[in-house]
């Protein structure tokens, strides 16, 4: 049996945590086989039903707000990549629809590939380190 999750497992699981509003999907990692278990308050998927899980030794997986994912990154990108458009960005999260409006912007200036490949990077990076505090082992 398989005891550790693949980084790429735990990714996914990540991504699926993260599509949508905090508290709508969540992800359980049991360190002792590795299986992750998947819910979601949209549909009727709870993975963990007939299971008996030792919740001693699961995690759940984290939403990109629990690791400072959300508009942190946006400031971030924006101070190292397009530090004159601070102020309007700042301005594009005080009301709804900020990153759809923070796109837009970005595909004007040609940095939204830019942006992709940021985000994506440092979303690995900051699961790798909340892996390593959670004591996670996974293989590559």
């Amino acid at each position: 049996m398989r005891t550790t999750a693949t980084f790429n497992e735990i990714s996914e699981a990540f991504f699926f945590v993260s599509s949508e509003s905090y508290g709508m999907h969540s992800a359980i990692l049991c360190k002792d086989t590795g299986k992750i278990y998947y819910q979601s308050e949209m549909s009727d998927l709870d993975e963990t039903v007939g299971e008996e899980l030792d919740m001693t030794n699961c995690v759940r997986i984290p939403h990109k707000n629990d690791l400072d994912l959300g508009s942190t990154l946006v400031f971030d990108f924006v101070q190292m990549y397009m530090p004159d458009h601070s102020n309007r960005v700042e301005q594009f999260f005080r009301a709804r629809g900020a990153y759809s409006r923070f796109k837009t912007l970005l595909d004007s200036q040609g940095m939204l590939q830019k942006w992709y490949d940021f985000e994506k990077q440092r979303q690995e990076e900051v699961l790798r380190e909340w892996c390593e505090e959670n004591r996670i082992e996974f293989s590559e």
